[in-house]
């Protein structure tokens, strides 16, 4: 974090996953369960160099993150993104089931193995990030777009789709049948067959896009509408529609808007027309009380007012390579998984 980074230097990115435990009860500690890893999240992913003048994490004030925090951190779509690629990763079956079935029944895509490439985890043109696609893809990995033609070799063409993405000049240079595969946020497939397709993944199904070697498209599925798997002749995707804990999104949702509504207010009780819900004022109202407090002693002192068992933190790293130079990287993403009920 916060270093120069040149082309094709690997580097880790803390990764937590926030996992839902238990149905949500009281609301205000609902909201406070999701406040606090947001929290964490937005402390981490400050500047590294600019936290160490500071003098570390620890003496950060509650009071202090309007005036270091900068908007992307922790960006909500992100997290779906990520959220889709590591319930792949991690065989998370309430989405990895979906997308197993729009592989093979949609997609013609046959395997067992099914394993996520992130392609991009940061959408705002400052940096790209690329999962370790090296060391997973091989000289036989094949990208099946849908159209007729041979299917492309991933594995050959992934550097020029990542200059693509960022340079419109070098979308020139790829293949015809895939000169849209720059706009793939994930390549899902399986390593025992080695056959990938390029996936787009919207938490707006509206912001789905036809390109040429894109062939799924992963949204959330809507409240009370159908979440079956089907075919979109109009952008020539197969569109899987994730299953998810309404009650969980909507929380962790809410308690995003709280955290920056509470920034945008400078570390203030935001106006009534910013939170109009006693519940989140209530929340609110508890940060702004903490505001003189170091943002870890705030997390801390917030549990007792949490849902407890609401989430659970797990923690780890992912091994990414950044594709551009840059000043600042991600320096952190927060994941918000469902309950793994079933679909």
């Amino acid at each position: 974090m916060g270093r120069q980074l040149a082309l094709d230097l690997s580097t880790q990115l803390p990764l937590r996953l926030e996992t839902q435990q238990s149905q949500v009860a009281d609301e205000v500690s609902a909201l406070t369960a999701v406040v606090r890893p947001i929290l964490q999240g937005v402390l981490f992913a400050l500047k590294s160099d600019v936290v160490g003048e500071l003098g570390g994490y620890e003496n950060i004030k509650l009071k202090m993150l309007p005036r270091l925090y900068r908007p992307g951190d922790g960006d909500c779509g992100v997290c779906f993104e990520y959220a889709v690629h590591d319930a792949v990763r991690v065989g998370n079956p309430v989405v990895l089931e979906r997308l197993v079935d729009a592989m093979h029944d949609h997609c013609r895509v046959l395997g067992s193995e099914p394993q996520s490439i992130l392609f991009g985890a940061e959408k705002t043109g400052a940096v790209q990030l690329l999962d370790t696609a090296k060391d997973i893809l091989t000289d036989n990995s094949q990208l099946l777009y849908g159209t007729r033609g041979r299917p492309a070799k991933l594995k050959k063409h992934i550097d020029a789709v990542a200059a693509a993405f960022r340079r419109e000049s070098a979308r020139l240079a790829l293949p015809y049948s895939i000169n849209g595969l720059w706009k793939a946020d994930l390549f899902l497939g399986f390593t025992d067959t080695d056959y990938w397709v390029g996936t787009s993944v919207k938490i707006n199904e509206q912001r789905l896009e036809p390109a040429r070697g894109l062939r799924i498209g992963i949204v959330p599925a809507r409240h009370g509408e159908s979440d079956r798997i089907r075919q979109d002749s109009k952008r020539n995707l197969v569109v899987c529609y994730v299953p998810h804990d309404h009650a969980f999104m909507e929380v962790f949702y809410q308690g995003w808007a709280i955290v920056q509504q509470f920034i945008r207010a400078d570390a203030q009780l935001p106006k009534e027309v910013a939170l109009p819900r006693p519940p989140e004022r209530q929340v609110a109202k508890y940060l702004v009380e903490r505001r003189e407090f170091p943002v870890v002693d705030v997390i801390e002192a917030l549990e007792p007012l949490a849902q407890p068992e609401l989430l659970e933190t797990t923690s780890h790293t992912t091994q990414v390579s950044v594709r551009r130079d840059a000043a600042r990287i991600t320096g952190s993403i927060l994941a918000p998984m469902p309950r793994a009920t079933g679909c």
